[in-house]
């Protein structure tokens, strides 16, 4: 520490550096030090970080580690009864969505939901194999008495994957429109797809009762939006310029080419990244699970907390299950897409 004393010496800070407060909380280094198991008279021939932590002890008017935590979560908190008073009611529609959602997938009978499901895939692929192992899936599921499960969590994909393409695509339009727009987003976009799906229930747990829906469905929408405003950005700065400048020769508007030219265009991309936001919400369903979101992630949970290895390998491979579906249908749909577009 002797170093660290000598520059703080050195620029004339040593006035300002205060004597330490004996009732101060002490530091882990600190702790282990007093009680024999660290290095007292700090005399480690190696320097040691100059971190908060070992900057406090030389100079007591440095905040510590816990200090930087303390202010973040005080910040939160001072902003929280703004938040959720602006949050509240925007988000609410989310939890009726939801809920209902849940209850018609729980309560419709199985003999009209499945069939209806089925029927939806076929219209979606037109694909005998596709159709046939979606009903052979749905079939597993009611066998080994995992159906009504299987349904709350395809219920939370339908709703969390339809709101964010209603949201991501203008939001990949405005960004593939403006370049400044495109800059100011792909740092959030960034942060959203790398931050650890675990962190994004921290702040929302203390915005939101844990009983309310919308709180694992903004998660799981925050989580899943990221590849559709990608792709949708990335699949009409794609279309080919010579396109664009011939509907320009046809006298179109921006409206009509958008509608018109680009948005068929890329459909495909669009496609692609339905396909990868379906993927993302499935995984953040079983995190959800932790703030109550039903579904086959509460027996992943409950495999988990119980030591119960069957309980939870048998709904994971119900999730793979529903993965497959979805990749396989999408992916499906896709393909369908690519073999109409020299048609249109």
């Amino acid at each position: 520490m002797a170093a660290y004393e000598s520059v703080i010496k050195a620029i004339g800070l040593d006035n300002w550096c205060a004597e330490p407060d004996e009732n101060a909380p002490m530091s882990m280094a600190q702790f282990l030090a007093r009680n024999g198991n660290g290095n007292p008279d700090n005399s480690d021939p190696i320097l040691p970080f100059p971190s908060l932590d070992t900057l406090h002890e030389v100079c007591s008017s440095i905040p510590q580690t816990r200090d930087l935590t303390a202010w973040v979560e005080d910040s939160f908190l001072s902003i929280k009864d703004g938040l959720k008073l602006v949050l509240d009611p925007l988000t609410q529609p989310l939890s009726w969505m939801l809920d209902s959602a849940l209850y018609v997938f729980t309560t419709v009978p199985w003999w009209i939901l499945i069939p209806l499901l089925v029927l939806l895939t076929w219209c979606v692929t037109r694909r005998r194999g596709v159709t046939i192992f979606v009903a052979a899936v749905f079939i597993f599921f009611g066998v080994i008495d995992h159906l009504e499960v299987a349904l709350q969590t395809l219920a939370i994909i339908f709703v969390c994957t339809g709101l964010s393409v209603l949201l991501g695509v203008p939001i990949g339009i405005m960004m593939s429109r403006s370049d400044r727009m495109q800059r100011l987003t792909v740092p959030v976009l960034d942060l959203l797809q790398t931050l650890p799906s675990f962190v994004y229930l921290i702040p929302l747990i203390f915005l939101f009762s844990v009983t309310e829906s919308k709180l694992y469905g903004i998660a799981i929408i925050l989580y899943a939006i990221v590849p559709i405003i990608r792709l949708t950005d990335l699949g009409i700065r794609l279309v080919d310029r010579d396109v664009i400048e011939a509907a320009d020769a046809f006298g179109m508007n921006a409206r009509q080419k958008l509608l018109g030219v680009e948005l068929p265009l890329a459909l495909p991309n669009i496609m692609a990244g339905v396909n990868q936001t379906i993927m993302m919400s499935l995984a953040m369903v079983v995190i959800a699970s932790l703030v109550s979101a039903p579904g086959l992630g509460v027996l992943v949970l409950r495999g988990i907390r119980n030591l119960e290895l069957g309980v939870g390998i048998v709904a994971g491979l119900g999730i793979v299950l529903l993965a497959v579906v979805l990749d396989r249908s999408s992916k499906a749909a896709l393909s369908r897409l690519h073999a109409h577009k020299p048609n249109q």
